[in-house]
């Protein structure tokens, strides 16, 4: 939950980097409260109202988190876009959001994991 609250006050911080940690859990969390409110939808009988108003409400933290986390295995936010390609460019995005960080400070910034350790 303490990752969830970090993204979300970072609403609209595009820059610096994203561990793993950060960004999965942020999805897990997200994930876990849309099925919740999906099924307040389903019993409220309210369609889906509640549940889209969540999602556009955490839809740029979304981005944000997204794109940093791209920006921490030393790519580009622009690679988000990828989405656009069916089913391909969601894998190459997954890939891409599995993988460790650039240990290395890079043009987004020094290595989140070394500010820890």
């Amino acid at each position: 939950m303490h990752w969830y609250l970090e993204v979300l006050k970072q609403y609209a911080v595009f820059g610096g980097r994203s561990r793993r940690t950060e960004f999965w859990s942020f999805v897990l969390f997200h994930l876990i409260i849309l099925i919740v409110l999906r099924i307040i939808d389903g019993f409220a009988g309210t369609s889906v109202m509640i549940s889209t108003i969540y999602v556009l409400g955490v839809l740029l933290p979304m981005i944000a988190v997204s794109v940093r986390r791209l920006h921490d295995t030393d790519r580009s936010g622009w690679w988000l876009l990828a989405v656009f390609f069916p089913f391909l460019g969601v894998i190459v995005l997954l890939l891409f959001m599995a993988q460790d960080s650039d240990p290395k400070s890079n043009q987004y910034g020094s290595c989140p994991k070394q500010a820890i350790i």
